[in-house]
This record gives C-alpha cells, sequence and structure tokens, in this order.
C-alpha cells in the first residue's frame, strides 16, 4: 500500500483555520474601541482584538446567568425598597425615629389580613 507523501498534498489557500463558529462583523465606535485596547492591554497575555471580544462576551454572559431565575423576588424586593423611599420622603418628620419605623413597616408589609391572604408568602404556622 503505497504511503501519500506529506509534500505531495496542495495546501489551502488563506488564513489557517481557527474554528467553526460563525464570523460575526461588528461596528465599534472609537471611544469603544480605545475602551477595548485599554483592556487587553492591561491582560497577562495580551489578547488580540477577536480574543479579547470573546473573553468578554464569555465573562458577561456568565454574569447574567448567575442571576436568579425567578425575578419574582428580585422585582418584589425592588417594590419594597422603592416603596420605603417614598414612605421615608413624605413621612412625618415630627414624630420620633422609632414611630417612623413602625409606620413604615406597617405600610411596606400591609396590614396583617391583607397578609394572611397573599398567595406568594409562606403561611405562618398557628
Amino acid at each position: 500500500m503505497p504511503r501519500k507523501s506529506v509534500l505531495s498534498q496542495k495546501k489551502k489557500r488563506g488564513p489557517p483555520a481557527t474554528g467553526k463558529g460563525e464570523l460575526l462583523g461588528v461596528r465599534v465606535q472609537p471611544e469603544l474601541m480605545k475602551g477595548l485596547d485599554t483592556w487587553r492591554a492591561g491582560q497577562a497575555d495580551a489578547p488580540s482584538r477577536p480574543q479579547a471580544i470573546r473573553r468578554l462576551l464569555v465573562t458577561a454572559l456568565a454574569n447574567t446567568q448567575r442571576k436568579s431565575p425567578s425575578g419574582t423576588k428580585t422585582a418584589a424586593a425592588k417594590a419594597s425598597e422603592m416603596a420605603g423611599s417614598m414612605i421615608d420622603r413624605l413621612g412625618d418628620k415630627s414624630v420620633p425615629p422609632q414611630e417612623q419605623a413602625k409606620r413604615k413597616r406597617r405600610l411596606v408589609k400591609g396590614p396583617s389580613e391583607f397578609r394572611e391572604m397573599r398567595d406568594d408568602l409562606p403561611k405562618r404556622k398557628r
């Protein structure tokens, strides 16, 4: 069985194949490019622009996946925080701080009758 020599195979033209991914063309504004180049310069291995973009994209996507899958808790916490700040702004400043905190807690949590009716909160043990 004759063996093919390495020299007998023709070389393919063009740059070497670097992967099977999809080519993506993106226009980048000068200030964003400057920020990218600054970030690249701070890296130990000085990645190329495409490598830096891939690395930043992987990091950004990893950070978005760490957030809790149920957005209800974060939305509820945000709503409670917004209500609390509004109560602080509109509250009676002549009342002692302990009374202000008590009133704020009662307004944010709501009356006990309504808290017992809510389905999204765990039921209290009696």
